[in-house]
């Protein structure tokens, strides 16, 4: 019998669409500016998955009675599971101690979660605390930012995943566990520490991988002929340009003389910014306000390939249908191509994923009047 442990942490990517940086510490502003939970949807949305493609009978599920675990069983799996810990209300970093605890002490095999970095770093602490540092973890991307190893590609990636390892097909591997320093993050520094290792099922396939800082002092000319371009392309009067997040976007900016921030989302429309660090309602407000064509510039992150799903929520299902697919322009330097070899997409809406999964292919600028073809892949 296989025993797996369940656990969401029910605030993490609340602020994303919000625009807030992150979620620690910033629940209740979240929840007061009109924030829909995020984790536990997606926890739904894996175990559905899971039950649709594995239906073994030797596996006991066990997990939180409420918010941390319970309240997002699919009703198929209701009657399956153990409760061995309650989490009604509000919840905080001591109920996940508390709760990776007791599901420890119940002999799990694997422990399934729901968050980003910062549920990655309590959990990984109290494996380690409580003496099981090699229990094999798998996560639910659900939090605002993502850089650990740890974490599936998305929530049916997840499921994709757990479903290979109980067959006995993925071996375990360890990874690293990596997070952002979300005081600073907010002040428009990025800050990525490596905090520990953790134990996670090997597969390039489904697991999205460590993110990688992609720095160069050699990129200059190439940076600037991409600015050149971007600026002879998109930059016209009548266009508004949604400027994604990321260091390359903020580099291009500041030549073309715009002061976009480089952890945030900013539009421009001709020569002039006009909204700058916007959140999810800012960009819908300011798109339908625009009656020309628009561009939506992203940039995905180093070592994953997320062009769409993680550090950028505020670019919502709602606000790509508004702006449109074939709008949306893809910027990878000749550096970051190394370690991004297709452009992964994690929407949260099944529908668009499927959209995009039909393109198979999508264009990227890459230098002065150049451009590259990449694969999209959509777990």
């Amino acid at each position: 019998m296989t025993r797996i442990g369940v656990l969401v942490n029910p605030d993490a990517g609340l602020g994303g669409k919000l625009g807030l940086k992150g979620s620690d510490g910033q629940a209740d502003i979240a929840r007061s500016m009109g924030a829909e939970d995020r984790s536990g949807p997606r926890m739904e949305k894996m175990l559905s998955y899971f039950f649709s493609i594995n239906r073994a009978e030797n596996l006991e599920w066990i997990t939180s009675d409420g918010r941390m675990g319970s309240d997002w069983f699919p009703n198929e799996l209701k009657d399956k599971i153990q409760f061995l810990h309650k989490s009604k209300g509000k919840t905080s970093a001591s109920d996940t101690s508390e709760a990776v605890k007791i599901l420890l002490e119940s002999n799990i095999d694997i422990l399934i979660y729901g968050g980003g970095d910062g549920t990655t770093r309590d959990i990984v602490s109290n494996l380690q605390k409580n003496n099981h540092p090699k229990l094999p973890i798998i996560g639910v991307p659900s939090g605002v930012k993502m850089h650990s190893g740890c974490f599936a590609a998305s929530p049916k990636a997840a499921a994709e995943v757990l479903s290979s390892w109980i067959r006995g097909d993925l071996l375990i591997s360890n990874t690293e566990v990596l997070d952002l320093d979300e005081e600073k993050y907010r002040q428009g520094e990025w800050i990525v520490r490596l905090y520990a290792e953790a134990m996670t099922p090997n597969s390039p396939k489904w697991m999205q991988g460590s993110k990688e800082l992609i720095q160069t002092d050699s990129e200059e000319e190439i940076i600037h002929g991409i600015s050149e371009h971007i600026y002879e392309t998109f930059v016209k009067k009548d266009r508004m340009i949604i400027w994604g997040s990321g260091g390359t976007l903020s580099t291009i900016g500041q030549i073309l003389s715009f002061k976009l921030t480089t952890l945030g989302i900013d539009i421009s429309v001709g020569n002039s910014q006009i909204a700058t660090d916007v959140n999810e309602q800012q960009l819908i407000q300011n798109i339908r306000n625009h009656s020309g064509p628009i561009s939506l510039l992203l940039s995905p992150m180093g070592g994953q390939g997320f062009l769409i799903g993680r550090g950028n929520l505020q670019i919502s299902p709602k606000v790509i249908t508004m702006v449109g697919i074939e709008n949306i322009i893809g910027i990878v330097t000749p550096s970051k191509l190394l370690s991004v070899r297709k452009l992964r997409i994690d929407s949260g809406d099944d529908e668009l994923d499927t959209e995009f999964s039909k393109l198979k292919y999508m264009k990227v600028i890459q230098g002065y009047r150049t451009t590259r073809i990449l694969p999209i892949d959509v777990n």
